[in-house]
């Protein structure tokens, strides 16, 4: 083997790892960034549907953040918005991340006595939204309920390089989820399977609206359309409201129908449902199942996506505390 043949080889490496095609430690074909938003990618935009703290006692109820560089060359910011479901206002804070590194954290650390959802960024050093297709993440949620579940962050890839700034004044940054710039946001999402209350199960349904502008309100969950089957396939409609997050248990207070859930789904029996906004509203979830008894489990996941539809969400722009340096923006 010639010295010649070897750098060719270690040169051909280089370019492909530089430009986020597989390599020798990753083999494979690279995930296409254009694959729709999901839990099982890397992205530039990620979701984590459900996080909560207990201000006082953090061992009743909490939440272990986990963020993950999977790029071997370049380094990156990460903007971090905690939006309260209680009032859908948004905390934001800034972490870096060098190459291949990963940081956990407890929200009771950072966001004690808040319950919502996080969103994350990667951005430039001056707070810019960054074409960085190389984060991951997931989280362990352990609600005051008992209902407990490690979920994984949904990824949305950044498409193109384009950064639109809000005039005037420029200070906000549109990040447009429309299958051009950043992928399209899910608008029809399902819970796959409601096991019937009656034998032991309590399933908590989490839903969360994609857009919004995170220096001030994020959009709220109006008009949502649901319809839930048993395994009979014997289909019930519902309505609802909710603001920028709906966290309940499903049971015969919601979603209201007629007849209520636990004689639609009775003991022995499961079902499931699908749920949009006649709105338009973007949507991410997650359900969590409490089992009580011997034939009951316990655990969570995020819900699945049916259909997908453009959204916008705004971000204020502002400088990270990274070092200068530290981000290589626009990178596949």
């Amino acid at each position: 083997m010639t010295h010649a043949f070897i750098r060719a080889v270690f040169s051909a490496l280089a370019l492909v790892s530089l430009t986020g095609a597989a390599s020798a430690q990753d083999p494979g074909v690279t995930y296409p960034a254009n694959s729709e938003a999901s839990d099982q990618k890397a992205g530039s935009l990620l979701y984590y549907n459900a996080y909560t703290s207990d201000a006082t006692n953090p061992g009743n109820a909490d939440t272990r953040i986990n963020i993950t560089n999977t790029n071997s060359l370049s380094a990156v910011a990460v903007h971090l918005f905690f939006v309260n479901a209680a009032n859908c206002q948004a905390a934001d804070s800034f972490i870096c991340l060098t190459e291949n590194q990963t940081v956990s954290f407890l929200t009771s650390d950072l966001d004690p006595g808040t319950s919502g959802y996080i969103v994350a960024v990667a951005s430039t050093v001056d707070g810019l939204p960054s074409r960085f297709n190389f984060l991951i993440g997931d989280e362990y949620v352990k609600y005051a309920s008992g209902h407990t579940a490690n979920l994984g962050a949904v990824a949305f890839s950044k498409l193109n390089d384009a950064v639109i700034r809000l005039a005037p004044d420029n200070i906000l940054a549109v990040l447009n989820l429309d299958g051009i710039t950043y992928n399209r946001a899910p608008r029809v999402v399902a819970v796959d399977n409601i096991p019937a209350r009656a034998d032991g199960n309590d399933t908590l349904l989490i839903l969360n609206a994609v857009g919004g502008d995170l220096s001030s309100t994020s959009f709220s969950l109006s008009g949502l359309f649901g319809i839930l089957y048993n395994d009979a396939e014997t289909p019930l409609s519902f309505t609802s409201n909710g603001g920028c997050q709906l966290r309940l248990s499903i049971n015969n207070n919601f979603p209201r129908t007629a007849p209520r859930v636990e004689t639609h789904i009775p003991s022995g029996r499961s079902g499931w449902m699908k749920i949009s906004s006649s709105r338009g509203i973007a949507i991410v979830g997650a359900t969590i199942n409490r089992g009580n008894g011997d034939t009951a489990f316990s655990g969570g996941h995020n819900l699945h996506h049916l259909t997908l539809t453009n959204t916008q969400l705004a971000i204020p722009i502002f400088s990270s505390t990274c070092p200068d340096g530290l981000t290589i923006p626009n990178t596949d």
